[in-house]
């Protein structure tokens, strides 16, 4: 499809297209026994493996933090754009604050200068500037910027970005148990793990859409894996193998997870990185919560098992080339 072609409205169903994103319960993971725990393992394994996407349900974040995380998003974005200006991402060193609606583009070769159709804000390791990692001018680690005059904001977005992080090592330790290693394999590497919360809002969009620009525009993620909370409005979608796009439509009490570039060239290519998009012709406003999941700065990311199709290198690095390539403030910086 070229970048002006209009965007076919009538996905084609998940079924039709034989993609199945499955729903698997977290909970015997969290709390079952061994033989519970390998097998929630397993189909979370086959997930990863066939289609790089699944929800998952019981996971043991209260749906009431969750919507109180939407509310305090909601809050900041309906902020003047002077007010959002602030704390711009620009202003950090560390890649975090408010990026505006074409800030961040996830498909460059197709949207060219429009960018993606949506705002946020990231979210990272809040770290004091006499922390080692800091002193030692890490890139990606630093001070948030926090929104002023939003009594209670910091709190419940801190109180959440804890509790993912949580959620995060615990599903990193059901991909180990998948790939028949200790559950313990990627402790190792998180230490001081990377994981950023980047709240979204989408306007809606009409008229003829084409891939010139959409609300996120079709990419892989970059990291280990992602942790999406996503409302009711929809808009997600994921492309098939064969090159179908399906809708991933929201199922209540879920997180939508899938695989990121870095966990597929980790696992030697045994887990899948999808390429997914988001569209927003529900005429309605659309936030989500998605929760970047990535180990230390300098952890190796070496292929595991024999035969290894990639060099090694580091989490760090690698996820600098990424950001390099989609924001254009970071571009600016390198050069």
């Amino acid at each position: 499809m070229s970048s002006t072609a209009q965007l076919d409205p009538a996905l084609v169903p998940a079924t039709m297209a034989g993609l199945q994103i499955p729903i698997i319960d977290f909970a015997p993971f969290l709390a079952g026994n061994p033989a519970e725990r390998a097998a929630t393992a397993e189909a979370i394994g086959r997930a990863c493996r066939e289609i790089g996407f699944f929800y998952v349900i019981n996971h043991g974040i209260e749906a009431a933090l969750i919507a109180d995380v939407y509310a305090q998003a909601k809050r900041f974005f309906d902020l003047p754009v002077a007010a959002k200006s602030t704390i711009a991402i620009e202003n950090s060193a560390c890649h975090r604050g408010w990026f505006q609606v074409g800030g961040e583009n996830l498909d460059p070769a197709k949207q060219k200068a429009a960018g993606d159709l949506k705002e946020g804000i990231k979210i990272g390791r809040d770290l004091p500037a006499t922390h080692s990692l800091v002193l030692a001018k890490t890139p990606l680690h630093g001070p948030n910027q926090w929104p002023e005059n939003l009594p209670g904001w910091r709190e419940v977005m801190q109180t959440y970005y804890d509790r993912m992080t949580g959620l995060g090592t615990e599903m990193l330790r059901a991909f180990a148990v998948s790939l028949n290693l200790d559950a313990h394999y990627f402790d190792r590497w998180l230490t001081s793990p990377m994981t950023t919360l980047g709240p979204l809002h989408y306007p809606p969009q009409r008229g003829p859409i084409t891939e010139a620009q959409i609300g996120a525009g079709a990419h892989t993620d970059f990291g280990c894996l992602t942790l999406l909370a996503q409302d009711a409005v929809g808009g997600l979608q994921v492309r098939t193998k064969t090159g179908l796009w399906v809708e991933a439509p929201p199922v209540v009490g879920s997180f939508v997870v899938n695989i990121g570039d870095m966990m597929q060239r980790w696992t030697n290519d045994v887990f899948t990185s999808t390429l997914h998009r988001v569209v927003n012709v529900s005429g309605r406003e659309r936030y989500s919560l998605p929760f970047f999941f990535d180990p230390d700065f300098s952890a190796e990311v070496a292929p595991i098992g024999p035969n290894p199709r990639y060099a090694p290198t580091t989490a760090g690095q690698y996820l600098l080339d990424k950001i390099n390539e989609s924001f254009a403030y970071h571009q600016d910086k390198t050069q």
